[in-house]
């Protein structure tokens, strides 16, 4: 067994606690947002578990995910590997989330030193400023979709953006249109997918990277590979429900639901965001990605509301004011007329996780509940 320290989950702590952690010097490490508790937390944990990772809880109570310090490294090399070549690295993720602690993670393997942006609000000059002072010939970022699509609005820090040799962008669903927009003004953008029980992004642009394996279940998407945790801290019922073996090789059932068409893993959407509309079966993640390639809707979020006669139906929470026949129309002309969204709400900004994904518990708050 090995302690557990619970730190500050600022870069700047995180960063050597991370390197001691990693080479077994130091104790194990569970990085904190000042709003996140530490109640349950284990003083201990097995020798193998580097990191315990607290995720977010954007749609449900979080969840504690112990990783080893071989999971850490594993997805560090195939990342590696798929970039062609280590490089500098510049965090723009908070650093208590699987996806910052990649980017420190990366920067420790190739022996650089991050580029790190301050705390605050995600603010695209001051990631232009922080680029324009990275020294190393190879560069690397890692985004969520909100923070690419606010920097591609900024002309002026474009000059930057198109000096990375690769952009990461995942955490979330990236709308088509973004990523198109993207390639036309030159930005060299991976899309990842993973999450905090892979270690991180473990397939890029649909292809699992070096080590990992991707399968779709009666639907479902599962993972196998070196960088998959050892599960959730002291929470065996979860950790069964998640991971399991076959035929001696370990999986982790995501909860996504997916198609895998000639070696491309593509994402529809999500096992627990399905809802029954006149009886047919909606995607709210699939009707969210068709509204977001709508113009001037990439950070638009679709919810569930209660409707007396369709039973639940998918509303739109936007800072834009599109035509609702508009946005109707063209979800139903590529889901059919019941994912067709109910209603359209405006709000002044979505809320944001730390992770930069939207708040969707938050904004449940904010719109009615039945339509």
């Amino acid at each position: 067994m090995r302690d557990l320290q619970p730190i500050a989950g600022d870069a700047a702590t995180v960063f050597p606690a991370l390197r001691a952690a990693l080479s077994g010097d130091g104790p194990a490490i569970l990085p904190l947002a000042p709003d996140m508790h530490t109640d349950g937390v284990p003083a201990r944990v097995p020798q193998r578990i580097a990191l315990v990772v607290q995720t977010s809880g954007s749609t449900g109570r979080p969840k504690r995910v112990a990783l080893s310090a071989d999971a850490l490294l594993a997805g560090t090399a195939a990342t590696e590997s798929a970039l062609g070549e280590p490089g500098q690295w510049l965090l723009a993720l908070p650093a208590h989330y699987i996806a910052g602690i990649n980017v420190l993670t990366r920067s420790i393997a190739a022996d650089t030193v991050p580029v790190v942006l301050p705390p605050g609000s995600f603010d695209p000059i001051v990631f232009g400023d922080a680029a324009s002072r990275m020294e190393h010939p190879v560069r690397f970022t890692s985004l969520v979709p909100v923070q690419l699509a606010r920097l591609m609005d900024e002309s002026e820090v474009l000059t930057e953006l198109r000096r990375f040799d690769r952009i990461l962008v995942g955490g979330q669903s990236t709308p088509d249109a973004l990523l198109a927009q993207a390639l036309e003004l030159g930005l060299n953008v991976t899309r990842t997918y993973g999450s905090s029980e892979t270690a991180g992004g473990c397939v890029y642009d649909g292809i699992p990277i070096s080590g990992a394996r991707a399968r779709v279940t009666d639907g479902q998407i599962e993972l196998a590979g070196p960088m998959l945790a050892d599960g959730y801290l002291d929470d065996p019922e979860r950790t069964a429900a998640a991971f399991y073996d076959d035929a001696g090789e370990r999986w982790y059932r995501t909860g996504d639901l997916g198609e895998l068409a000639d070696g491309v893993l593509t994402v529809t959407g999500r096992r627990d965001d399905q809802i029954v509309s006149g009886g047919v079966n909606v995607s709210l993640g699939a009707v969210e990605r068709v509204v977001r390639g709508l113009p001037g809707l990439a950070d638009a979020v679709v919810l569930s509301a209660r409707s007396a006669r369709w039973g639940d139906v998918p509303i739109v929470v936007s800072t834009r004011r599109p035509a609702l026949d508009d946005v109707r129309q063209a979800v139903s002309a590529q889901l059919g007329q019941a994912a067709a969204p109910a209603a359209l709400y405006h709000v002044g900004r979505i809320p944001l996780l730390a992770s930069g994904k939207p708040d969707r518990v938050a904004l449940a708050r904010l719109v009615p509940e039945t339509v």
